[in-house]
């Protein structure tokens, strides 16, 4: 039910546990598997991070120079749900300084394709930036 406060704002007094958008959202995971993928690598900075390890291990601070506008707490943030997922590992030495590397866990590698058909599609579909983007796929390893 709705309770009236002060000043005319309206609240809840209960609050769903559930809701139907995060039903349906759940839904759309389970049965739909490019949503599942999405669901691992969506978002703005996932694909750019998996990108730059597709050239091989990279410690920290070269992922922080390669993607130099993404922030140090959403780096971490990112980095940790790749490895949550299972798309990256991993690897720190007890030194001082720390030494930590991530690298593409075979799950990950397996994404390669995916990437690389992404930004084809980006490449083809691009408008303006089509032509950028070309230039920017001789970067993309192959190998």
């Amino acid at each position: 039910m709705y309770k009236y406060l002060p000043y005319g704002m309206l609240t809840m007094t209960a609050i769903k546990e559930t809701s139907v958008i995060q039903e349906n959202k759940s839904n759309a995971f389970v049965t739909c598997p490019v949503t599942f993928v999405m669901g691992k690598i969506g978002g703005y900075w996932k694909p750019i991070i998996l990108f730059s390890l597709l050239t091989g291990t990279k410690r920290y601070s070269e992922l922080k120079r390669a993607i130099p506008l993404i922030t140090e707490k959403v780096l971490i943030q990112q980095l940790k749900q790749l490895e949550a997922d299972g798309l990256i590992t991993r690897k720190s030495k007890p030194v001082v300084p720390p030494y930590v590397t991530y690298k593409l866990s075979r799950e990950g590698r397996e994404l390669k394709t995916v990437l690389y058909a992404m930004a084809e599609w980006a490449v083809n579909h691009g408008g303006r930036q089509a032509k950028q983007f070309q230039k920017q796929m001789a970067d993309f390893p192959m190998d």
